[in-house]
């Protein structure tokens, strides 16, 4: 993308060229590191989709097995048990298994790191680039 930047310092060229030239690179460069960072920013957009979508599956699958919890328990459990000890043995492997795949969708969004972190890096590294190229 930024192939035609100025490296070299040629001691034929005016201010004003040095100048101009210093311009379009800077620009150019500039459209280089917003690129960068849109790229960056999708991809951490597509990384927290799949953590929600873990989320979201975890939090119906939870009020799923409620519902049916409470049907089977009411249902089934009373016939063989006491009826307490029923919904507590039902309502405990559903909130297990809720529970884990909730943290599982937790734990990949605090994974997800919002800063673009090479776009940083690489603007850090652009101005001191701009910086010798001005003195």
């Amino acid at each position: 993308m930024a192939e035609h930047i100025t490296t070299k310092r040629d001691p034929q060229l005016g201010i004003g060229e040095v100048l101009a030239r210093t311009g379009r690179d800077l620009a150019e460069l500039l459209r280089c590191e917003v690129e960068l960072a849109r790229l960056e920013i999708t991809e951490e957009a597509r990384g927290f989709a799949r953590a929600s979508a873990v989320l979201v599956a975890g939090a119906v699958a939870a009020f799923l097995a409620l519902l049916l919890l409470l049907f089977a328990a009411a249902w089934g459990l009373a016939e063989v048990m006491a009826p307490g000890f029923a919904f507590l043995i039902v309502a405990g492997v559903v909130g297990v298994l809720a529970t884990a795949m909730l943290m599982i969708g937790r734990r990949r969004i605090a994974r997800i790191d919002p800063v673009p972190q090479q776009t940083a890096t690489t603007l850090k590294e652009d101005a001191r680039w701009a910086r010798q190229q001005l003195r």
